[in-house]
């Protein structure tokens, strides 16, 4: 019997990471929103090095994501508590890309209930490779390349 490791290893570290975020997700959360100084943007959307949020409990899930990531996220921010960017590994494998995706959207979603959310995935090169939208009224997720 012929072991596939590609599809053992993506199947783990879903695994993993929705195990993660189930458990651990409301560790990170909190009521108190103070706004911390809010960066200026490029007008492109490009990925920046900014501050991992811009509210206290924006700031505790991107510092969160990126401790228990396994070093599969090299960074990630939190914007209006809805808008979550992060910055892959080249550990992530291309095909893995869209399944980090959908398990950081049930994550972020955890945190920040109630809300239509926007996931920005980076490449290690800061390019942006995926956005996944989630629409909390259909519970669907949008993915755009």
């Amino acid at each position: 019997m012929k072991i596939n490791f590609s599809n053992i290893r993506r199947i783990l570290i879903a695994t993993l990471l929705a195990f993660t975020v189930t458990f651990t997700a409301t560790a990170c959360s909190s009521s108190t929103t103070a706004t911390l100084p809010n960066p200026t943007l490029d007008r492109t959307n490009a990925y920046t090095q900014l501050e991992r949020g811009d509210s206290v409990a924006g700031q505790k899930f991107g510092d969160w994501v990126v401790s228990t990531s396994q070093g599969l996220i090299s960074d990630a921010y939190v914007r209006d508590n809805n808008k979550l960017g992060v910055v892959i590994t080249e550990q992530v494998k291309p095909t893995e890309v869209k399944t980090l995706a959908k398990a950081l959207t049930m994550g972020f979603h955890q945190n920040f209930p109630n809300q239509d959310l926007t996931i920005l995935m980076y490449a290690p090169d800061k390019e942006r490779i995926l956005t996944a939208k989630y629409d909390v009224q259909s519970n669907n997720i949008e993915y755009q390349v």
